[in-house]
């Protein structure tokens, strides 16, 4: 998003989104009480006041403490907010909300102060890391919201996840309603009114493309850009939708073990679950895309179409790639960012919940996908590593201490991903068990 405006104006840029990121955190916590504020809904996540004074304490460990070279600013926040420095369990014995606010404008007018005489271009892409970070959690607060909030209605929200990706600062990041404005937990759509046609399939020809990002936005995990071939296949033009999930609900596909792997057996007879966590019933959503599944869930699904999940090369190629100019698109229709009024996907929070597959279609990309950015992250059958000369930045676990062959990779973002952390080659990654992020997927068939 900031990559677009110009070269010459880097600060201005940097301190429009700085202006333009924070009240849309903010906003999450608006009339939020000090119990949810502290709350704990899950033993595997961080209460959402944690995550607001993580975000300050981040911005001033690397902002302030090692690009300007300044002195803590509040070194009793330290142990607290550092993402390796307390146990999740002991992070609900926190400072109120306006302790913490008082912390978020103190950092940030400092922040403000040194970007004034900062070299920006010495530290140019540790800004649009910091920007990125705030956003990435944005997620993580809203997904952790509603969890509290079906907490309180009832819901088994906190007892049928599976594992949870990553560890220190890198928690379940995912979205939903938030408790400001609440949405119902099965809510209301306009009936579909057309017969369901989201069965075709797109055949992706061999040949080489670009995977990977080297612009000054990209993350250390999406550099380098390199070339990758591949053979001839077939790809989903939408993701898989309620209705089409429902078929695999409806034939027993929780019961029968022949669609399961056997870890995802497994992990299936341990969790008891027979159905997405975020499933509704109602079949004014059968053609929105199916969502809070596990990685086990998707594969399972894909099995039982007789198909597969995509590699995370075949679903970059599918998407980013622009065959007849022989380049890669940073968004799959362009390389404009997605805004309110470009109408290319669903996200930002803009419209506040899922929306059908075929809802944008000015946002396809060259090869004619649809809803590939935002509305749900999409699973790809592929591990998480790191591209060959990868390069930590800015700090080694960030990234790289995930590139142990055990948290699979996401694609796409969701519905609540700011346009800062929304890109072709923006790369998510879980384990496999885990179903609370707004994730769904497509399906991928060799020749």
């Amino acid at each position: 998003m900031i990559s677009k405006l110009s070269k010459s104006s880097v600060k201005e840029a940097i301190i429009y989104a700085l202006y333009e990121v924070r009240p849309k955190t903010l906003k999450l916590f608006e009339d939020m009480d000090e119990a949810t504020f502290r709350s704990q809904p899950h033993p595997d996540f961080s209460p959402v006041g944690w995550h607001l004074g993580h975000i300050a304490y981040t911005e001033s460990l690397w902002l302030l403490e090692y690009s300007a070279s300044l002195p803590c600013l509040f070194p009793q926040y330290r142990k607290l907010f550092a993402a390796d420095g307390l146990p999740k369990s002991e992070r609900v014995q926190l400072p109120n909300l306006g302790e913490i606010h008082d912390y978020l404008n103190t950092v940030r007018e400092k922040v403000l102060e040194h970007l004034k005489v900062a070299d920006i271009e010495q530290h140019e892409s540790l800004w649009r890391f910091l920007i990125q970070h705030e956003s990435q959690h944005c997620e993580i607060i809203s997904f952790v919201l509603e969890l509290v909030r079906r907490q309180k209605a009832g819901g088994r929200s906190q007892q049928e996840d599976g594992g949870i990706g990553g560890g220190g600062d890198r928690e379940i990041k995912s979205n939903l309603c938030i408790v400001f404005s609440p949405l119902p937990l099965c809510p209301s759509a306009p009936l579909p009114l057309r017969p369901p046609t989201f069965t075709e399939m797109i055949q992706i020809p061999a040949g080489e493309f670009k995977q990977g990002n080297d612009s000054i936005d990209a993350l250390d995990n999406e550099r380098p850009a390199h070339k990758v071939y591949l053979d001839t296949y077939w790809i989903d033009r939408y993701p898989v939708t309620c209705e089409q999930y429902r078929q695999f609900m409806e034939a027993g596909g929780y019961q029968n073990p022949r669609w399961w792997s056997e870890a995802g057996w497994q992990w299936l007879q341990t969790e008891q679950v027979t159905k997405p966590l975020y499933w509704c019933d109602a079949r004014t959503y059968d053609y929105h895309p199916v969502y809070g599944v596990s990685w086990y869930e998707a594969e399972a699904y894909a099995q039982f179409v007789g198909k597969r999940l995509p590699t995370e090369a075949e679903w970059e190629k599918a998407v980013s790639w622009d065959a007849k100019a022989k380049r890669r698109r940073t968004y799959p229709w362009g390389d404009e960012p997605p805004t309110a009024q470009s109408q290319n996907c669903n996200c930002d929070r803009l419209i506040g919940k899922t929306t059908a597959v075929d809802a944008y279609p000015t946002g396809q990309s060259a090869y004619g996908l649809y809803d590939t950015m935002g509305n749900v992250w999409e699973w790809t059958g592929s591990w998480f590593d790191g591209y060959k000369d990868f390069q930590s930045y800015p700090y080694r676990g960030y990234s790289q201490v995930y590139f142990d062959h055990k948290h699979r990779v996401l694609k796409g973002g969701s519905w609540a991903t700011r346009p800062w952390a929304l890109r072709s080659s923006f790369r998510n990654w879980y384990y496999p068990s885990v179903r609370q992020i707004f994730a769904g997927f497509r399906c991928a068939a060799s020749e």
